[in-house]
Formats: structure tokens, sequence, C-alpha cells
């Protein structure tokens, strides 16, 4: 039970962090990015996921967003980069979340 429980909390926090990334927050972007390098929430650890969400973040004006999409990038190939580039530009045309991009 406490365990079905800690899944819903983190789904919830994920859901709410999507929905607040689609309306531009920068916090909810780098909370992801938290997320999916840390495998916080609930989340599986995903470095392309992570520098996905830093780097809209760092679009967005988070300063911490940008510090931190560097350290993730010296953890991946060029290949994945270019990746998790192509999903946040993906994410921005679908959502239209485009603040400071």
């Amino acid at each position: 039970m406490i365990v079905a429980n800690s899944i819903k909390t983190a789904q919830f926090l994920i859901e709410s962090r999507l929905t607040d990334a689609a309306r531009g927050n920068p916090q909810a972007c780098y909370d992801l990015g938290i997320a999916y390098s840390c495998g916080t929430g609930g989340v599986d650890i995903d470095l392309i996921e992570a520098h996905k969400w830093f780097n809209l973040a760092a679009l967005a004006g988070s300063e911490e967003g940008q510090a931190l999409r560097g350290e993730i990038a010296e953890e991946m190939t060029a290949r994945e980069i270019a990746e998790a580039q192509r999903q946040a530009r993906a994410w921005l045309n679908a959502t239209g979340a485009r603040n400071a991009a």
C-alpha cells in the first residue's frame, strides 16, 4: 500500500510539472531535469530526457538549468545530445511554450 501511494504521488508530481512546463514555467522544466537526471519522482534515469528539460529550463532563463545541462552533456555522446536537442525543439513546437526561445 505504501509503495502504491508513493508511485501515485510521484506520478502526480511528474504530471503537474509537465503541465507547468507546457505553460513555459522554467522551474517546472528544471524540476523535470532533476527527476530524470537523478531518478527522483519515480522516473528512470534518462540523460537524454534530463538534458532536454535542462535545455528547456535554460531557454526560459534558468541559470541553474543552463549549468546542469552542461554537466549532463559531459556524460553524453554527441548523438545523445543531438537527440535531446531535437526532443526539446519538438516539445517547444508541440506546446508553444516558447517564452524565451
